[in-house]
């Protein structure tokens, strides 16, 4: 089998390689950001090990040896999954890698906001001393944290919020009633964002959920909220995120991740005073990548050996 290891943000690949050479496995690595890349690249390569690089039906069609494609991540938006099945093409991820990171990284996020540290932070070294530079704090406890999809992430994000907020509600319509915590109370979309102090995003990007936090849930808001998103930058539409901020909607809003990364610095987002942003870094612990870089390794040696990698998003044609 030969594999081809493209757009990685690691410092190096050894423990991949490492895993491939015991395997007998054949690699080759390239820096690809585009279709023709990859492609150019893939040669006489049954396997694809991806992070950010396009991957679709016109690499499908010029490199038909591709048998399977497994992406470093829990999330596959780049890796497009109809192609891939119209040409029996597998997919895989990393689904459970990192769900204690992201859920603590949104919940750190949301109580920044909420307890307004890193103004104080911005204060003090400004020559500010005192606890009124932050403005009005509420109590966490007399607020409700709403969540958007209550999968693995979604489900840990409750767990560790529950104690420290008022309730927890939560819409996902595609759990079932028995999977909701007795602590979560289920809630439609629209009614979340009524009753919600703090939205905390936890859902896939796909054809249903891109953009779909715009102005019409966000004005359903209450005066003075919060958004966190630790999930996909393509969930919110920015210019209505931006506007909310300004209508006062919004209080703060968190971002892991953005629609373009990284993005202009000079850009009204990153800009902004009542944005906390971080660089996509939610997954990240010492541990956590180390277990990603495995599990997303490790699906193309599970292919070859057994004819299925351990985790399925698109089930292929037999080799």
């Amino acid at each position: 089998m030969k594999v081809l290891i493209t757009d990685y943000d690691f410092p190096d690949v050894d423990l991949e390689l490492a895993l491939y050479k015991e395997a007998g496995v054949e690699v080759v690595t390239a820096q690809c950001r585009t279709e023709e890349e990859v492609i150019a690249a893939s040669a006489g390569c049954q396997g694809l090990l991806v992070q950010y690089a396009p991957v679709n039906a016109k690499v499908f069609a010029a490199r038909p040896e591709i048998r399977i494609a497994s992406r470093y991540g829990a999330g596959f938006d780049t890796i497009n999954t109809a192609d891939a099945a119209a040409h029996g093409v597998w997919v895989a991820n990393s689904p459970d890698y990192g769900v204690g990171e992201v859920a603590t990284h949104a919940l750190a996020m949301a109580l920044d906001l909420i307890r307004n540290i890193t103004v104080y932070d911005r204060a003090v070294k400004a020559g500010e001393w005192h606890y009124t530079t932050a403005g009005i704090i509420p109590r966490a406890s007399e607020l409700t944290i709403g969540i958007i999809g209550l999968g693995r992430i979604g489900k840990r994000m409750a767990h560790i919020s529950r104690n420290l907020f008022k309730r927890v509600i939560a819409y996902d319509p595609y759990i079932i009633d028995g999977d909701f915590p007795a602590y979560v109370e289920r809630v439609s979309r629209e009614e979340l964002f009524r009753q919600a102090h703090v939205v905390s995003l936890h859902t896939p990007l796909n054809d249903e959920t891109r953009n779909m936090i715009d102005a019409s849930l966000l004005n359903l808001l209450q005066p003075q909220s919060y958004l966190v998103n630790s999930a996909r930058g393509g969930l919110i539409q920015i210019d209505d995120l931006l506007a909310a901020l300004e209508n006062g909607k919004l209080k703060g809003a968190a971002l892991d991740v953005l629609p373009v990364e990284p993005p202009q610095t000079a850009s009204a987002i990153v800009q902004h005073p009542r944005v906390l942003l971080s660089p996509h870094a939610a997954f990240f612990s010492d541990v956590a990548a180390r277990e990603l870089r495995r599990k997303a390794a490790q699906n193309l040696i599970d292919w070859d050996r057994n004819g299925r990698p351990s985790y399925v998003v698109v089930q292929g044609k037999n080799q």
